[in-house]
């Protein structure tokens, strides 16, 4: 964007960008009179293909009167369903995708020639095809006077001619105009006002607006697997400030997206880190278009209140846009104060063949003879060589013995690691240079029969950072936290026994989701008086707002420093209250107050537990300022 707020942008193609990304209406002073938008009523009502998966509904509408009270013409001829458009199905790996943009189509180009680089690829596709047909979608404010939540686009069929128009906005336009026959996914849209609104644009569409129907011809089908090639780009990779800046190497910046891309995907980061950048994306792109919106609207020169707003909107974009920038180059780094997590990659086989890797020192008839006869075995003298052998889907088999591996503190491959025998037998030391003991990074991580030991590592014994983990039938020495589970990861603790540990027994964060049956957790905040500033957080500590999914059958909850089970909530979440623990018996909430709801929804799914012997009672409320 410029950097001088003040100056106004016309609606160029950029802007156009802007608004098929945010869902904006466009707004123009010439547009024909428009009628009404409302859901059709009848049950009866025809359900088309969709026409944008996930943006156009599934359901056809009806327009109402318009706004001068009068009737549309009954005789008025319904819109055909629209055809199904064509979708590749294809899935792209990473390796594929940056082959495709990095080497095919954008090369070695510049920032500022990507969208024109991108636009011939478009061209040498139409080259194929003259003329084909497709499902135009616009936005429902060229059309309707109403918009609804649940329309999102208006699906149009037209022809799409070959022949780009002489605009040099960006993304490419085309010259298009009604198929037969004339087909809406509005079931009574008027022929005569989708022709004008195709007229007042001069018949010009952004191509990337039009999804091809289903074809037998090769060439259609070449050209809607461009678009898609072509849509990934804009909503994924492209970003406005890279024409702004000097970057020598964009093609290797496109490749670190697309890598960050896949990341989020395949849950190597977790999945709240992941969804606020998304967030935070998507209201870096709707507050540009505002500004612009709101720089087109001033007339003459500004006033000093319109040069103020400009200037706090440009700031504004300015704190996204260094925020969005800082969480790409340090690839969204994960939590932890002393130490940045940067995930690693799932390794999957090409063959996919799972092993099973047995860890002892030496292998017998014995251990093997449970296995099936086409098992995959590796046989390792150390955990830590088991690991950096492990692919996805592995399984690593501990005989008894005492081990240490500093990787267990990133897991990031879908893992079952397990002890052979009685769990006191398999027991794992953490490293003491080590920040994390285990923490888990994968979709999927299973561990099971295993003894584990913290020793002098400053974080919890496990922590939970994204994806789904299992804990069954292990016993847990801790030091720092027991099990701790961060926000959009999730937890199934089953059979186990968590002691010792100077914080609680398990810690759930906001967002978290817990499943906890048939646990020992006991003597945990076993810190001594001395060091003890303020109320113990006991056995469980429950951290809201909002609140986690919890689900407590049969646990045994006992001799802990504190409550057996601890809500933790921040201070003041509405209002001032008073300092200390609280007890949930204590005092009357109003419906309304979020707190009394999470204690409910949380109280509904703890049933069947026995808790003895805390120092502070069986539940409780402590107020305090968390991260």
């Amino acid at each position: 964007m410029a950097s001088d707020p003040l100056s106004a942008l016309p609606p160029t193609g950029d802007a156009l960008k802007q608004r098929r990304s945010a869902g904006v209406e466009d707004k123009s002073p010439n547009m024909p009179d428009r009628p009404r938008l409302t859901p059709r009523s009848d049950a009866s009502s025809r359900t088309p293909t969709p026409v944008r998966p996930k943006i156009v509904p599934a359901r056809r509408k009806l327009l109402t009167p318009n706004p001068d009270g009068e009737e549309y013409d009954e005789a008025t001829e319904e819109a055909m369903v629209l055809p199904p458009i064509y979708t590749s199905g294809r899935r792209y790996s990473q390796a594929e995708r940056v082959a495709l943009y990095c080497d095919q189509i954008l090369g070695q180009c510049k920032a500022e020639d990507a969208e024109e680089i991108l636009s011939k690829y478009l061209m040498g596709k139409l080259a194929a095809k003259r003329s084909w047909v497709g499902v135009w979608t616009a936005n429902p404010g060229l059309f309707l006077v109403n918009q609804y939540e649940d329309i999102s686009d208006v699906g149009v069929l037209v022809e799409v001619h070959g022949k780009p128009c002489q605009s040099k906005s960006l993304p490419l336009q085309v010259m298009v105009s009604i198929a037969e026959p004339f087909s809406s996914s509005v079931a009574n849209l008027p022929r005569d006002l989708a022709e004008d609104v195709l007229t007042l644009q001069d018949h010009c569409v952004s191509l990337l607006d039009v999804y091809p129907i289903e074809a037998s011809d090769p060439a259609v089908k070449d050209i809607a697997q461009a678009l898609e090639n072509a849509r990934f780009f804009y909503d994924f990779l492209w970003r406005d400030w890279d024409e702004e800046e000097d970057c020598d190497d964009y093609t290797g910046l496109i490749e670190k997206r697309v890598q960050l891309h896949y990341d989020i995907e395949q849950g190597a980061v977790p999945g709240s880190i992941g969804d606020r950048f998304r967030r935070t994306l998507r209201k870096y792109k709707n507050k540009r278009l505002d500004l612009q919106e709101y720089q087109s609207s001033i007339k003459g020169n500004p006033s000093a209140g319109e040069a103020v707003e400009c200037w706090k909107k440009h700031f504004e974009i300015l704190m996204l846009r260094g925020l969005l920038k800082f969480w790409e180059d340090l690839n969204l780094r994960s939590y932890g104060p002393c130490l940045t997590r940067i995930s690693k990659h799932r390794r999957q086989r090409d063959s996919g063949q799972v092993v099973t890797h047995i860890v002892a020192q030496m292998m017998t008839a014995d251990m093997v003879q449970s296995f099936c006869a086409d098992t995959l075995i590796q046989q390792h003298a150390s955990l830590s060589a088991a690991l950096s052998a492990c692919f996805s889907g592995d399984t690593v088999l501990l005989f008894p013995g005492q081990y240490q591996a500093p990787a267990l503190d990133c897991l990031a491959d879908d893992i079952i690691i397990k002890g052979a025998g009685n769990r006191k037998d398999v027991v794992i030391v953490s490293d003491p240079s080590q920040y994390s003991f285990v923490a888990s990074k994968a979709a999927d991580v299973t561990l099971k029969s295993l003894t584990l030991v913290q020793c002098g590592t400053c974080d919890g014994a496990v922590v939970v950072e994204c994806g789904h983990m299992t804990l069954e039938d292990c016993v847990l020495n801790c030091e720092g936290t027991g099990v701790c589970v961060l926000a959009g990861a999730t937890l199934v603790l089953k059979n186990c026994e968590i002691s010792s540990a100077q914080g609680a027994g398990v810690e759930l964060y906001p967002g978290s989701v817990a499943e906890l049956e048939g646990n020992n957790i006991h003597h945990c905040c076993n810190l001594s008086k001395k060091d003890i500033l303020e109320p113990s957080l006991g056995g469980i500590n429950i951290k809201v707002l909002p609140e986690p999914e919890v689900k407590m059958f049969n646990n045994h909850i006992h001799n802990n420093r504190g409550y057996g089970v601890a809500i933790l909530m921040p201070e003041n979440p509405h209002k001032a209250q008073k300092d200390g623990p609280e007890h949930l018996a204590s005092g009357e909430k109003r419906e309304t107050d979020p707190l009394s709801k999470a204690l409910e929804k949380l109280n509904l799914e703890m049933i069947t537990n026995k808790m003895e012997s805390n120092t502070m009672g069986s539940f409780g409320v402590l107020h305090k300022d968390y991260v």
